[in-house]
């Protein structure tokens, strides 16, 4: 008997293996398929709005004045517009050293100093 409970286990496992890889290569099959028809979509929309900025949008003083004119018309307070920060592409630029504050990191340098 213990023989035909381990071939009856044995085949209860085997079967249950087959059911998860039949089950999770059914649900790899439908997440590519999705993923591939949002790739698609994503593709067809870049194709009909074009890459880069449309001409239709608005600048960021146009952005602006709607701003002032959706606060005026609620009666909140219209902050002062602040003057135009400078890009962070291009760093500020520093005074050279000079003088002593010049630190010298040659090796001579280093290798003279402490006689």
């Amino acid at each position: 008997m213990p023989s035909e409970e381990f071939e009856s286990a044995a085949a209860s496992f085997k079967r249950a293996g087959q059911d998860a890889v039949t089950h999770a290569r059914r649900v790899a099959g439908t997440a590519k398929a999705r993923n591939q028809r949002r790739r698609s979509e994503n593709a067809e929309l870049l194709k009909r709005s074009g890459r880069g900025t449309k001409s239709g949008d608005p600048t960021p003083g146009a952005l602006r004045a709607a701003a002032e004119r959706f606060r005026r018309a609620r009666g909140l307070a219209v902050p002062a517009v602040p003057d135009p920060v400078p890009s962070l592409s291009q760093p500020a630029a520093r005074p050279p050293r000079s003088g002593e504050e010049d630190e010298d990191f040659s090796q001579m340098r280093i290798m003279n100093r402490d006689r």
